[in-house]
């Protein structure tokens, strides 16, 4: 399904809700496709399973899945249209990494750069890092 790196800073689970959110963004999970089950991703990324129990709880608060009893996780079909406070988490998100990135002496037209070739990765259908 996809590859986690053991060596970053990031926590696993942290590394496994992005990628989740990365194949739903970019169409790789369709709405109602069911995730692999707990067991199953476990095993394949060799990963504690309640490691696995995390990420998908946590992309469920956050509306990109949801589970049905006895059945498994599917993805959900709003994720399209993120909610307002979604939205919002992401305006703070960003004002405040663009913050870091002016104190850490990157200029307006290094962020405007950087923001266009974002853009292009994405309108090409590349996936981010």
């Amino acid at each position: 399904m996809f590859e986690l790196d053991v060596r970053s800073r990031k926590a696993i689970y942290e590394q496994l809700v992005d990628k989740i959110k990365e194949m739903i963004v970019y169409g790789v999970l369709q709405p109602d496709e069911q995730l692999p089950s707990v067991r199953t991703l476990s095993g394949q990324l060799t990963v504690n399973p309640n490691t696995i129990q995390k990420a998908y709880r946590e992309l469920e608060r956050e509306g990109y899945i949801y589970s049905l009893q006895g059945k498994g996780s599917f993805v959900s079909s709003s994720v399209e249209h993120p909610n307002a406070a979604m939205r919002d988490e992401i305006r703070a998100a960003l004002v405040k990494l663009i913050a870091e990135a002016s104190y850490s002496g990157l200029s307006k037209a290094d962020m405007t750069l950087l923001f266009e070739e974002a853009m292009a990765r994405i309108e090409k259908g590349e996936p981010h890092d």
